[in-house]
């Protein structure tokens, strides 16, 4: 049964990335990643076994990512199952196909600060840290939404995971000092310099 299941998420997967629009090596990266994904799980999975949670490194996630882009982007938009799909790829440890997903998304959808945004995250994914090509991602994605702070927030958001969180706290003050006082995404960014703040060597 757990066989049966496996191809039918296999297939749909596959269906939902031709209707993506990926073709040649872009598709056959993702369907190496499935592969991958189930031969691992059917060499060491053990379903049966009840979840616990991982050991932490000491260190609180500053924001979660895909919270984040959802709060500023929402759930459900086009753009959403490009970067989902690229978040899904870096989870599973192939930051390079992550990548190599979005760069082919924003060649095709070039105006999107969605798309820019998360291939900047996807950048920082890959290096683990801040790079310059990351560095014109958000800035792009923030030419192309003037006055609209999420670029911002995900500018800082890779610095701090980056290990800069003085500069990441200084961007998020600045993002906090013009938004709106019902901004959806405001407890947000508060959270994260709360997080920065216990984080800050004493």
């Amino acid at each position: 049964m757990g066989w049966l299941i496996l191809l039918v998420l296999a297939a749909l997967a596959l269906l939902a990335l031709r209707l993506m629009g990926l073709r040649g090596a872009m598709l056959q990266a993702a369907m190496a990643a499935l592969l991958f994904g189930g031969a691992g799980y059917a060499l060491q999975g053990r379903p049966g076994l009840t979840g616990s949670p991982a050991a932490g490194t000491g260190e609180r996630e500053v924001v979660p990512l895909t919270e984040a882009r959802h709060a500023f982007y929402g759930r459900f938009t086009g753009d959403e199952r490009w970067v989902g799909m690229s978040e899904g790829l870096a989870r599973a440890g192939h930051t390079e196909d992550a990548v190599g997903l979005l760069q082919n998304a924003v060649r095709r959808y070039p105006n999107s600060p969605h798309l820019w945004v998360g291939l900047g995250n996807a950048l920082v994914d890959h290096a683990r840290g801040i790079t310059p090509p990351a560095e014109f991602a958000y800035r792009h994605a923030a030419e192309l939404s003037p006055g609209y702070p999420a670029p911002a927030f995900f500018y800082g958001l890779a610095l701090a995971r980056s290990g800069d969180r003085a500069s990441a706290a200084t961007l998020w003050k600045g993002v906090l000092e013009n938004a709106p006082a019902d901004a959806s995404w405001r407890p947000l960014v508060e959270q994260g310099l709360a997080v920065l703040s216990e984080q800050r060597p004493r």
